[in-house]
């Protein structure tokens, strides 16, 4: 089965090593640069069409040892990307198996070429996420949850106010309101959309599109602060939309990493 048939792909993965090929460098830490190298393969289609290699075939590949290579083959297996069976081998599994709001998954997702597919309908969870929990952070959140709040709103108006890249505290914010809404479920949502709003910062960045919209920020800081939880949903839906719309939808011939 192709494990991506719902998103299209791209072909290869630049970052892997082949014939007659220099190796890649993988960093000072073995196991994560492995994990990270043949994870974006992974990703990026390259075993769609081709079985996955074994344990030692890889390790030559790479110039890693065997027990690097299984470390990072066994992460792989934990994210869901791969399984091995008694006498098959490993072999990639359906995107339908992956853990898509693991951080890493997520970002070897959305810096393949082709993906504009994978990020609006990330987007689309997050419309259907932070609202909510703009709402119920003004229904319920406690002072010190506001107060965090608060503290990246005025993070955001010191960066537009001198010109500087707002997208750290604009992570906190979103983060903080997550973690205000007192449900763990939408708490563990942040790194994901961490993940999300620094792929869609490139794409900012790059593109020379607007600044940041401060004032729906600030509605919905107001909004939550004072419990108008009606608000605080739709002023945090406005941000979201507005953050979709403002990075664009990319080419379907153009990376978004």
């Amino acid at each position: 089965m192709n494990a991506h048939a719902e998103f299209p792909i791209a072909p290869a993965f630049a970052g892997l090593p082949s014939g007659g090929e220099e190796r890649v460098q993988l960093g000072h830490n073995l196991t994560f640069g492995l994990l990270h190298r043949i994870g974006g393969a992974i990703a990026g289609g390259f075993y769609d069409d081709k079985p996955f290699p074994p344990e030692a075939e890889l390790a030559e590949q790479y110039g890693t040892s065997l027990s690097v290579t299984r470390e990072a083959v066994k992460m792989l297996t934990a994210k869901g990307l791969l399984a091995s069976r008694p006498r098959q081998g490993t072999h990639v599994l359906p995107l339908s198996s992956w853990s898509l709001l693991d951080t890493d998954v997520l970002r070897w997702l959305l810096q393949q070429r082709h993906s504009a597919a994978v990020l609006e309908q990330f987007n689309q969870l997050r419309i259907a996420i932070e609202p909510a929990a703009a709402e119920f952070a003004a229904r319920f959140a406690w002072p010190r949850n506001v107060q965090r709040i608060s503290d990246a709103h005025a993070r955001i108006l010191r960066c537009a106010e001198q010109g500087e890249d707002p997208l750290e505290p604009q992570i906190a914010f979103h983060a903080a309101i997550l973690q205000a809404s007192r449900n763990p479920f939408y708490a563990q949502f942040q790194d994901a959309v961490g993940t999300s709003l620094r792929i869609l910062g490139r794409i900012r960045r790059r593109t020379g599109d607007p600044a940041l919209d401060v004032a729906a920020y600030s509605a919905a800081r107001t909004a939550i602060a004072s419990g108008d939880w009606e608000g605080a949903r739709g002023a945090m839906h406005g941000i979201v939309m507005g953050i979709s719309n403002a990075a664009g939808t990319p080419s379907q011939s153009e990376s978004i990493a």
